[in-house]
């Protein structure tokens, strides 16, 4: 065996050893989850940041680079598990090493067209022109890349774009860049405040106060003062629960939490479906599955993409390839039946050692779920709720800030318009890259030039108050309640089978119906446990509202969109409607209930036209 060891061996065991050592120092805190200055109440953050995935550590970077901000971030895990984690592809951007004839304006145009013309193109073009050097940015933090023979990073080419120019690690890409930035955040002296599920953000009139936080280790309810709050806490996939390949904590807490101070739900209804999840579980195989040559087959073993896309096939936009998957389950030319039915992904014609090399973890999420070795058959899979386009509104791309004072969002969570109505794969890890970044500079901006102007007081009133509703909560009776995971069952169904990959005016409406219902139960149902100590039936007590709200919204969006956009397909209204609905949607929530308020596109030099693969 040879002595010798490439970099990019030497980076990524560095890379692991140096996160695992700093890890074990970061958890440690006197075997405390919160620093003891949060504990005593004796500290007022510049910037909080609520979410520790790509975005969330990104801004957290960005915000500490000046060393007088006080920034903590806080998380309902650790900061090493959060759904970025799971991102596979890649992250895309014009670097001009793998293809020399990529362009920024080649990038920004696609990103237009595959999000079926919603995008706001200033924003894309914004994110377009940094993605690049944020992959290079990457590297210099230590990033293990897969590399070309001459050293540089190699890039893959994924659904809808025109060039390759996803950089990557394996299959990988999301692990790999969390433990990349947490590693940067622990040298930069960055607080980390885990396991505390966020519940509200608290406002004293007009001035943000901080937020309201549970800290599951003992079931406290914490306060935390702040002069700015970054929301960066992802998406809400599981209102499809089964059917998503989001991991469980992706229950829409910053997106409620946002549209309770007033920052509206942005183009709800835009919900991304990705093609290829388990059959079995929902469970993502990455899109680079097919960058590197595995084909859709039916039953009949037919490749039947070649009709539904004849030029790009199995790389046509995400959401034509789950429709496409759907319309062949649908006609009976799917395996299997119900929420379980789907059509075969077949790598059998690929190099097993290029697959080991390329797509080891699609290999053994393959192996481990469903018990298929890919190198030897196809393995059966179905659409499954991926990403929300939507999120809360971002006021300016340029700040990251929201229209409440003080109260700023990057990430899934957030909506810059950039994905518009259907996200390219690969944009999504560059995006938290991007506005993560600009985001934590426009909070620490913020923070230097206004001081605290929020209350205490306030902060320990609202504490009280959720520990009465704990208290109110945990001691229901049982007795003609439904439980959580009943509500949550049917809410399920609900949103699948009637506003999932495609919908229609009527089902929409009994969707609106059966969640109001399912809401109204929720304000009695029953939970059961009244312990402190890791209560997580109250935490999902917690998810499930929040989820309920995702849900009532994007249905909410879906039937007031009167046309088919990308990831939203109406077949009462199968064309694109750019007359009436080259605009996006917002959705309020107040007392009286939900309200949509609507608001333009902004094109610069890309027409809409029409979208062909």
């Amino acid at each position: 065996m040879s002595n010798e060891i490439s970099r990019r061996t030497f980076i990524k065991g560095a890379a692991a050893a140096g996160v695992v050592l700093s890890a074990s120092g970061c958890f440690s805190w006197n075997g405390r989850n919160i620093p003891e200055k949060v504990r005593r109440g004796d500290v007022t953050y510049d910037v909080l940041i609520i979410g520790s995935g790509g975005a969330g550590m990104r801004a957290a970077l960005a915000a500490a680079g000046n060393k007088d901000r006080k920034v903590a971030v806080m998380t309902k895990l650790v900061p090493t598990r959060s759904a970025s984690t799971m991102a596979q592809g890649g992250m895309n951007g014009v670097t001009g090493l793998t293809d020399p004839t990529d362009s920024i304006e080649s990038h920004a145009f696609d990103t237009i067209k595959g999000g079926d013309y919603l995008c706001d193109q200033d924003a894309v073009e914004y994110f377009a022109e940094r993605a690049g050097k944020n992959i290079f940015e990457m590297d210099y933090m230590g990033y293990p890349y897969n590399r070309q023979e001459d050293g540089h990073f190699h890039s893959r080419k994924m659904g809808g774009h025109s060039h390759p120019r996803a950089a990557y690690f394996e299959d990988r890409a999301g692990h790999a860049m969390v433990h990349t930035l947490f590693e940067q955040c622990l040298d930069k002296g960055i607080d980390f405040i885990s396991e505390c599920q966020m519940l509200e953000i608290s406002m004293a009139g007009d001035k943000l106060a901080g937020v309201i936080a549970m800290d599951m280790r003992t079931g406290n309810f914490i306060g935390i003062p702040a002069k700015t709050v970054l929301i960066a806490t992802g998406g809400y996939g599981r209102a499809y629960w089964v059917r998503t390949s989001n991991p469980y904590s992706s229950t829409g807490d910053g997106i409620v939490a946002g549209m309770k101070v007033g920052i509206p739900f942005k183009d709800p209804e835009m919900v991304q479906f990705h093609p290829t999840g388990l059959s079995v579980n929902g469970v993502l195989l990455s899109e680079s599955s097919r960058s590197e040559g595995a084909i859709l087959l039916n039953k009949n073993r037919e490749r039947f993409m070649e009709k539904y896309a004849p030029e790009k096939k199995e790389l046509a936009t995400r959401d034509i390839v789950a429709r496409s998957i759907a319309t062949e389950i649908e006609e009976g030319r799917g395996v299997g039946e119900g929420l379980t039915a789907g059509v075969y992904l077949d790598f059998t014609h690929i190099p097993a050692e290029r697959i080991h090399e390329r797509l080891g973890q699609v290999y053994d999420l393959s192996k481990r779920f469903a018990g298929v070795d890919i190198t030897k058959e196809p393995v059966l899979i179905s659409p499954t709720c991926h990403y929300s386009m939507g999120g809360l509104e971002m006021a300016d791309f340029h700040t990251g800030e929201t229209r409440v004072p003080g109260i700023y969002t990057a990430g899934e969570c957030s909506c810059v318009s950039v994905h518009g109505a259907n996200r390219l794969g690969a944009n999504s890890l560059s995006e938290v890259l991007v506005f993560g970044h600009t985001a934590g500079d426009g909070a620490a901006a913020y923070a230097k030039d206004h001081p605290y102007e929020g209350s205490q007081d306030q902060l320990a009133k609202d504490c009280a108050k959720w520990k009465d509703h704990f208290d109110e909560v945990t001691t229901r009776p049982h007795e003609g309640n439904r439980t959580v995971p009943e509500i949550r069952d049917a809410m399920v169904q609900t949103m699948w089978f009637k506003a999932g990959v495609f919908r229609n005016g009527p089902q929409l409406e009994e969707a609106a119906k059966e969640l109001a219902k399912h809401e109204e139960d929720y304000k009695k149902c029953y939970v059961g446990d009244p312990s402190h100590v890791y209560n997580t039936a109250f935490e999902q007590y917690v998810e499930l509202g929040n989820l309920l709200q995702i849900s009532h919204a994007i249905v909410q969006g879906a039937i007031a969109r009167k046309e088919s956009r990308g990831g939203h397909t109406r077949r009462d209204f199968p064309k694109r409607d750019d007359a009436n609905f080259l605009k996006h949607t917002l959705i309020f929530k107040d007392e009286t209930g939900y309200r949509a308020e609507y608001k333009d596109v902004v094109i610069t030099k890309y027409p809409p036209k029409e979208r062909k693969y």
